[in-house]
Formats: C-alpha cells, sequence, structure tokens
C-alpha cells in the first residue's frame, strides 16, 4: 500500500483523532457494513485502528483512510480493519430459550406441513461459528428425533474473513465444550486433545460459510427460507435501517417461517406477514402469508 511512513520508532506514538475526523471514519464504516459507532465508543474505534496502522506502518489516519479507498488496492486491507472493527463474542447455546423455541414449538408445526421436504437456516452474523452450528446441532436432532423430513442446511454469514475461516474449520478450545449441553456434545463433538475438539464432519457438512454484507440483502434477489437467526447484529444498525433490514428479512421467510432475534433489538416493530410469537423470553415472529 502506498501511505506506509516513517519508522516503527515514529510509530510509538501516533496522533490522536479529532471529532471531525472520527466522524470520516464512522461514517465509512456505516456506509460499507451499516455498522454504527456512536462518538462515545470513540476511543474503541481509534485504538483498533491505531492497531492495525501500527502493522501496516502508517503515521497518520488521514494516509491510512486514503489508502483504505483506493480501489482496488485498498479491499484486502480494508477486509482486515472491518475484522478488528467487528465484534465477534460469542458463544454456543448463548440464549438457551431461543433454541427452545425452535426445537418444542416452531418445529412440530412444521413437521405438520407435508410439502416441506428440506429446511433451509441462515445464521447472520455468525462470527466464528458457534451460533450456527448450535442451529446445526438443534435441527439435526430433533428432525431425526421425528423422522421423515430430516434435510436441512444452514448458511453461516458474516463480513469477517477471519471469522469464517475459523468457522469452516470448526476447531475450538476445549472449555467452549461446557457450553454444549451433554446430549448434544456426545453427538456431534469429539475432543482432539486437552486444549481443542472439532465439531464432526457429519454436521459441518450440513453448514457452509460464506462472507455478505447483511445490506446487500436489501433489494437482493435471494432464495426463501424457512429460518432466520438474526441476534445480536441489529443492535449495530442506525434504529431507522433496521426497519428495512426487518422488512427484507421478513419478505425472505416462507410462510410459516422463523425469524428469531436479539431481547431489545426492536420495538413496536409490526410487518403485514409476520406474527410475533406468544414467548416473553424471546422476541420472535412467524410469516402468515
Amino acid at each position: 500500500m502506498s501511505g506506509a511512513a516513517g519508522n516503527w520508532s515514529s510509530l510509538a506514538s501516533l496522533p490522536g483523532m479529532d471529532d471531525s475526523e472520527f466522524e470520516r471514519w464512522a461514517s465509512l464504516l456505516e456506509k460499507r457494513t451499516g455498522v454504527v459507532v456512536p462518538l462515545k465508543r470513540k476511543a474503541f474505534l481509534v485504538t483498533s485502528v491505531r492497531g492495525r496502522m501500527r502493522e501496516t506502518g502508517h503515521a497518520r489516519f488521514e494516509d491510512y483512510l486514503l489508502d483504505l479507498q483506493r480501489v482496488p488496492e485498498g479491499a484486502i486491507e480494508w477486509t482486515t480493519l472491518v475484522d478488528r472493527l467487528t465484534v465477534h463474542e460469542t458463544h454456543f447455546f448463548r440464549h438457551p430459550p431461543s433454541f427452545d423455541l425452535i426445537a418444542r414449538d416452531w418445529l412440530p408445526a412444521l413437521a405438520a406441513e407435508p410439502s416441506r421436504s428440506a429446511l433451509h437456516a441462515w445464521s447472520v452474523g455468525c462470527s466464528s461459528g458457534e451460533e450456527a452450528y448450535t442451529l446445526a446441532m438443534v435441527l439435526d436432532q430433533h428432525l431425526a428425533a421425528r423422522g421423515g423430513k430430516s434435510y436441512f442446511g444452514v448458511t453461516a454469514t458474516d463480513v469477517s474473513l477471519p471469522a469464517l475461516a475459523a468457522g469452516r474449520a470448526g476447531l475450538y478450545p476445549r472449555q467452549k465444550l461446557d457450553e454444549i449441553p451433554e446430549a448434544y456434545r456426545t453427538a456431534y463433538c469429539e475432543v482432539l486433545d486437552a486444549d481443542s475438539f472439532r465439531v464432526r464432519d457429519s454436521l459441518r457438512k450440513r453448514v457452509g460459510f460464506a462472507q455478505f454484507n447483511l445490506l446487500d440483502a436489501v433489494g437482493a434477489s435471494m432464495k426463501r427460507l424457512d429460518l432466520i437467526f438474526c441476534q445480536n447484529v441489529l443492535i449495530y444498525f442506525a434504529r431507522e435501517r433496521r426497519r428495512d433490514l426487518l422488512a427484507t428479512l421478513a419478505n425472505l421467510l416462507k410462510p410459516g417461517g422463523l425469524l428469531v432475534l436479539g431481547s431489545g433489538e426492536v420495538t413496536q416493530f409490526a410487518h403485514a406477514k409476520l406474527a410475533r410469537v406468544d414467548n416473553r423470553n424471546v422476541l420472535a415472529f412467524r410469516r402468515t402469508s
């Protein structure tokens, strides 16, 4: 990249970022990813950008920003920076009531529809794959238990290439096994050594990982889905943009399909084709028509 300057000693103390410069960075991030970084999180953005600047040899925010916007040279570096600026904290079975709703309420109702021979789920903002594999475990176990309709697939998407690579590998620290209930752990995980375990190949084949920006879903031609799991994603978008995204997700569902959101991610949301699921522990909507 063309903006590298100085040496390591000159980078020991990078300049500060004033509010107008912060607005330029925050605007670029929102425009490209939809993620909103408010002024109160300025320190987070500055720390993340500075860390990457030290690695690339940039001494000024302005030079680094210009390099990021160069086409096509800046595309790879932008991907690396976005990985630093997006949150990847996730867990297996992160919100148990949501998976209970899928297994105990939604799947039995879906099984009563003989026209469905397959089920396709989407894990939005999947990070390093724990959520997507949790969905796959729940779908596999409960569809198999009901017999018949057992084919399913999970598409897992994120903007972070490193996170997606981790998801594809299906390799996790041994301590994460404690997040997985025993019945699922035995069926779908194999311990490799004292430090790690892997999701079994039979389940990993059911989950496909792909880079995708949720903003691109608006107006895009996409296949319709049975289940959309979108928790802890919308909170990073501006409120006015959340409505457009939710309308898009609603239109991607098949009749009878389920949209699962994070509690508190949206309030007073209504859509003509969605009905709120009656469950005080889960924010979910079912496609009615």
